[in-house]
């Protein structure tokens, strides 16, 4: 995979990051992971498992909507 392949995946990922950040701080766990999913799975992205479960915990440690949101250090493209 190229670097610039990688970039934009990461990028992709980090825009999905964000936007489940945004509304989903509060709302229970499962909900939060099925949005994130969704939304990788919608943007052709994927995280590996230690990502994902870094991501999640970061988002559930939100506690107010001023909190940033968790950012995504790798991600791939979904072959």
């Amino acid at each position: 995979m190229t670097d610039e392949k990688q970039q934009a995946a990461t990028e992709a990922a980090q825009r999905v990051v964000e936007e489940v950040s945004s509304w989903q701080y509060s709302a229970d766990d499962p909900m939060i992971a099925d949005q994130l999913d969704e939304g990788l799975r919608k943007a052709g992205v994927r995280l590996d498992d230690d990502e994902r479960s870094r991501i999640l915990a970061e988002i559930d440690a939100m506690k107010d909507e001023s909190s940033t949101a968790p950012q995504v250090r790798s991600a791939q493209p979904v072959e």
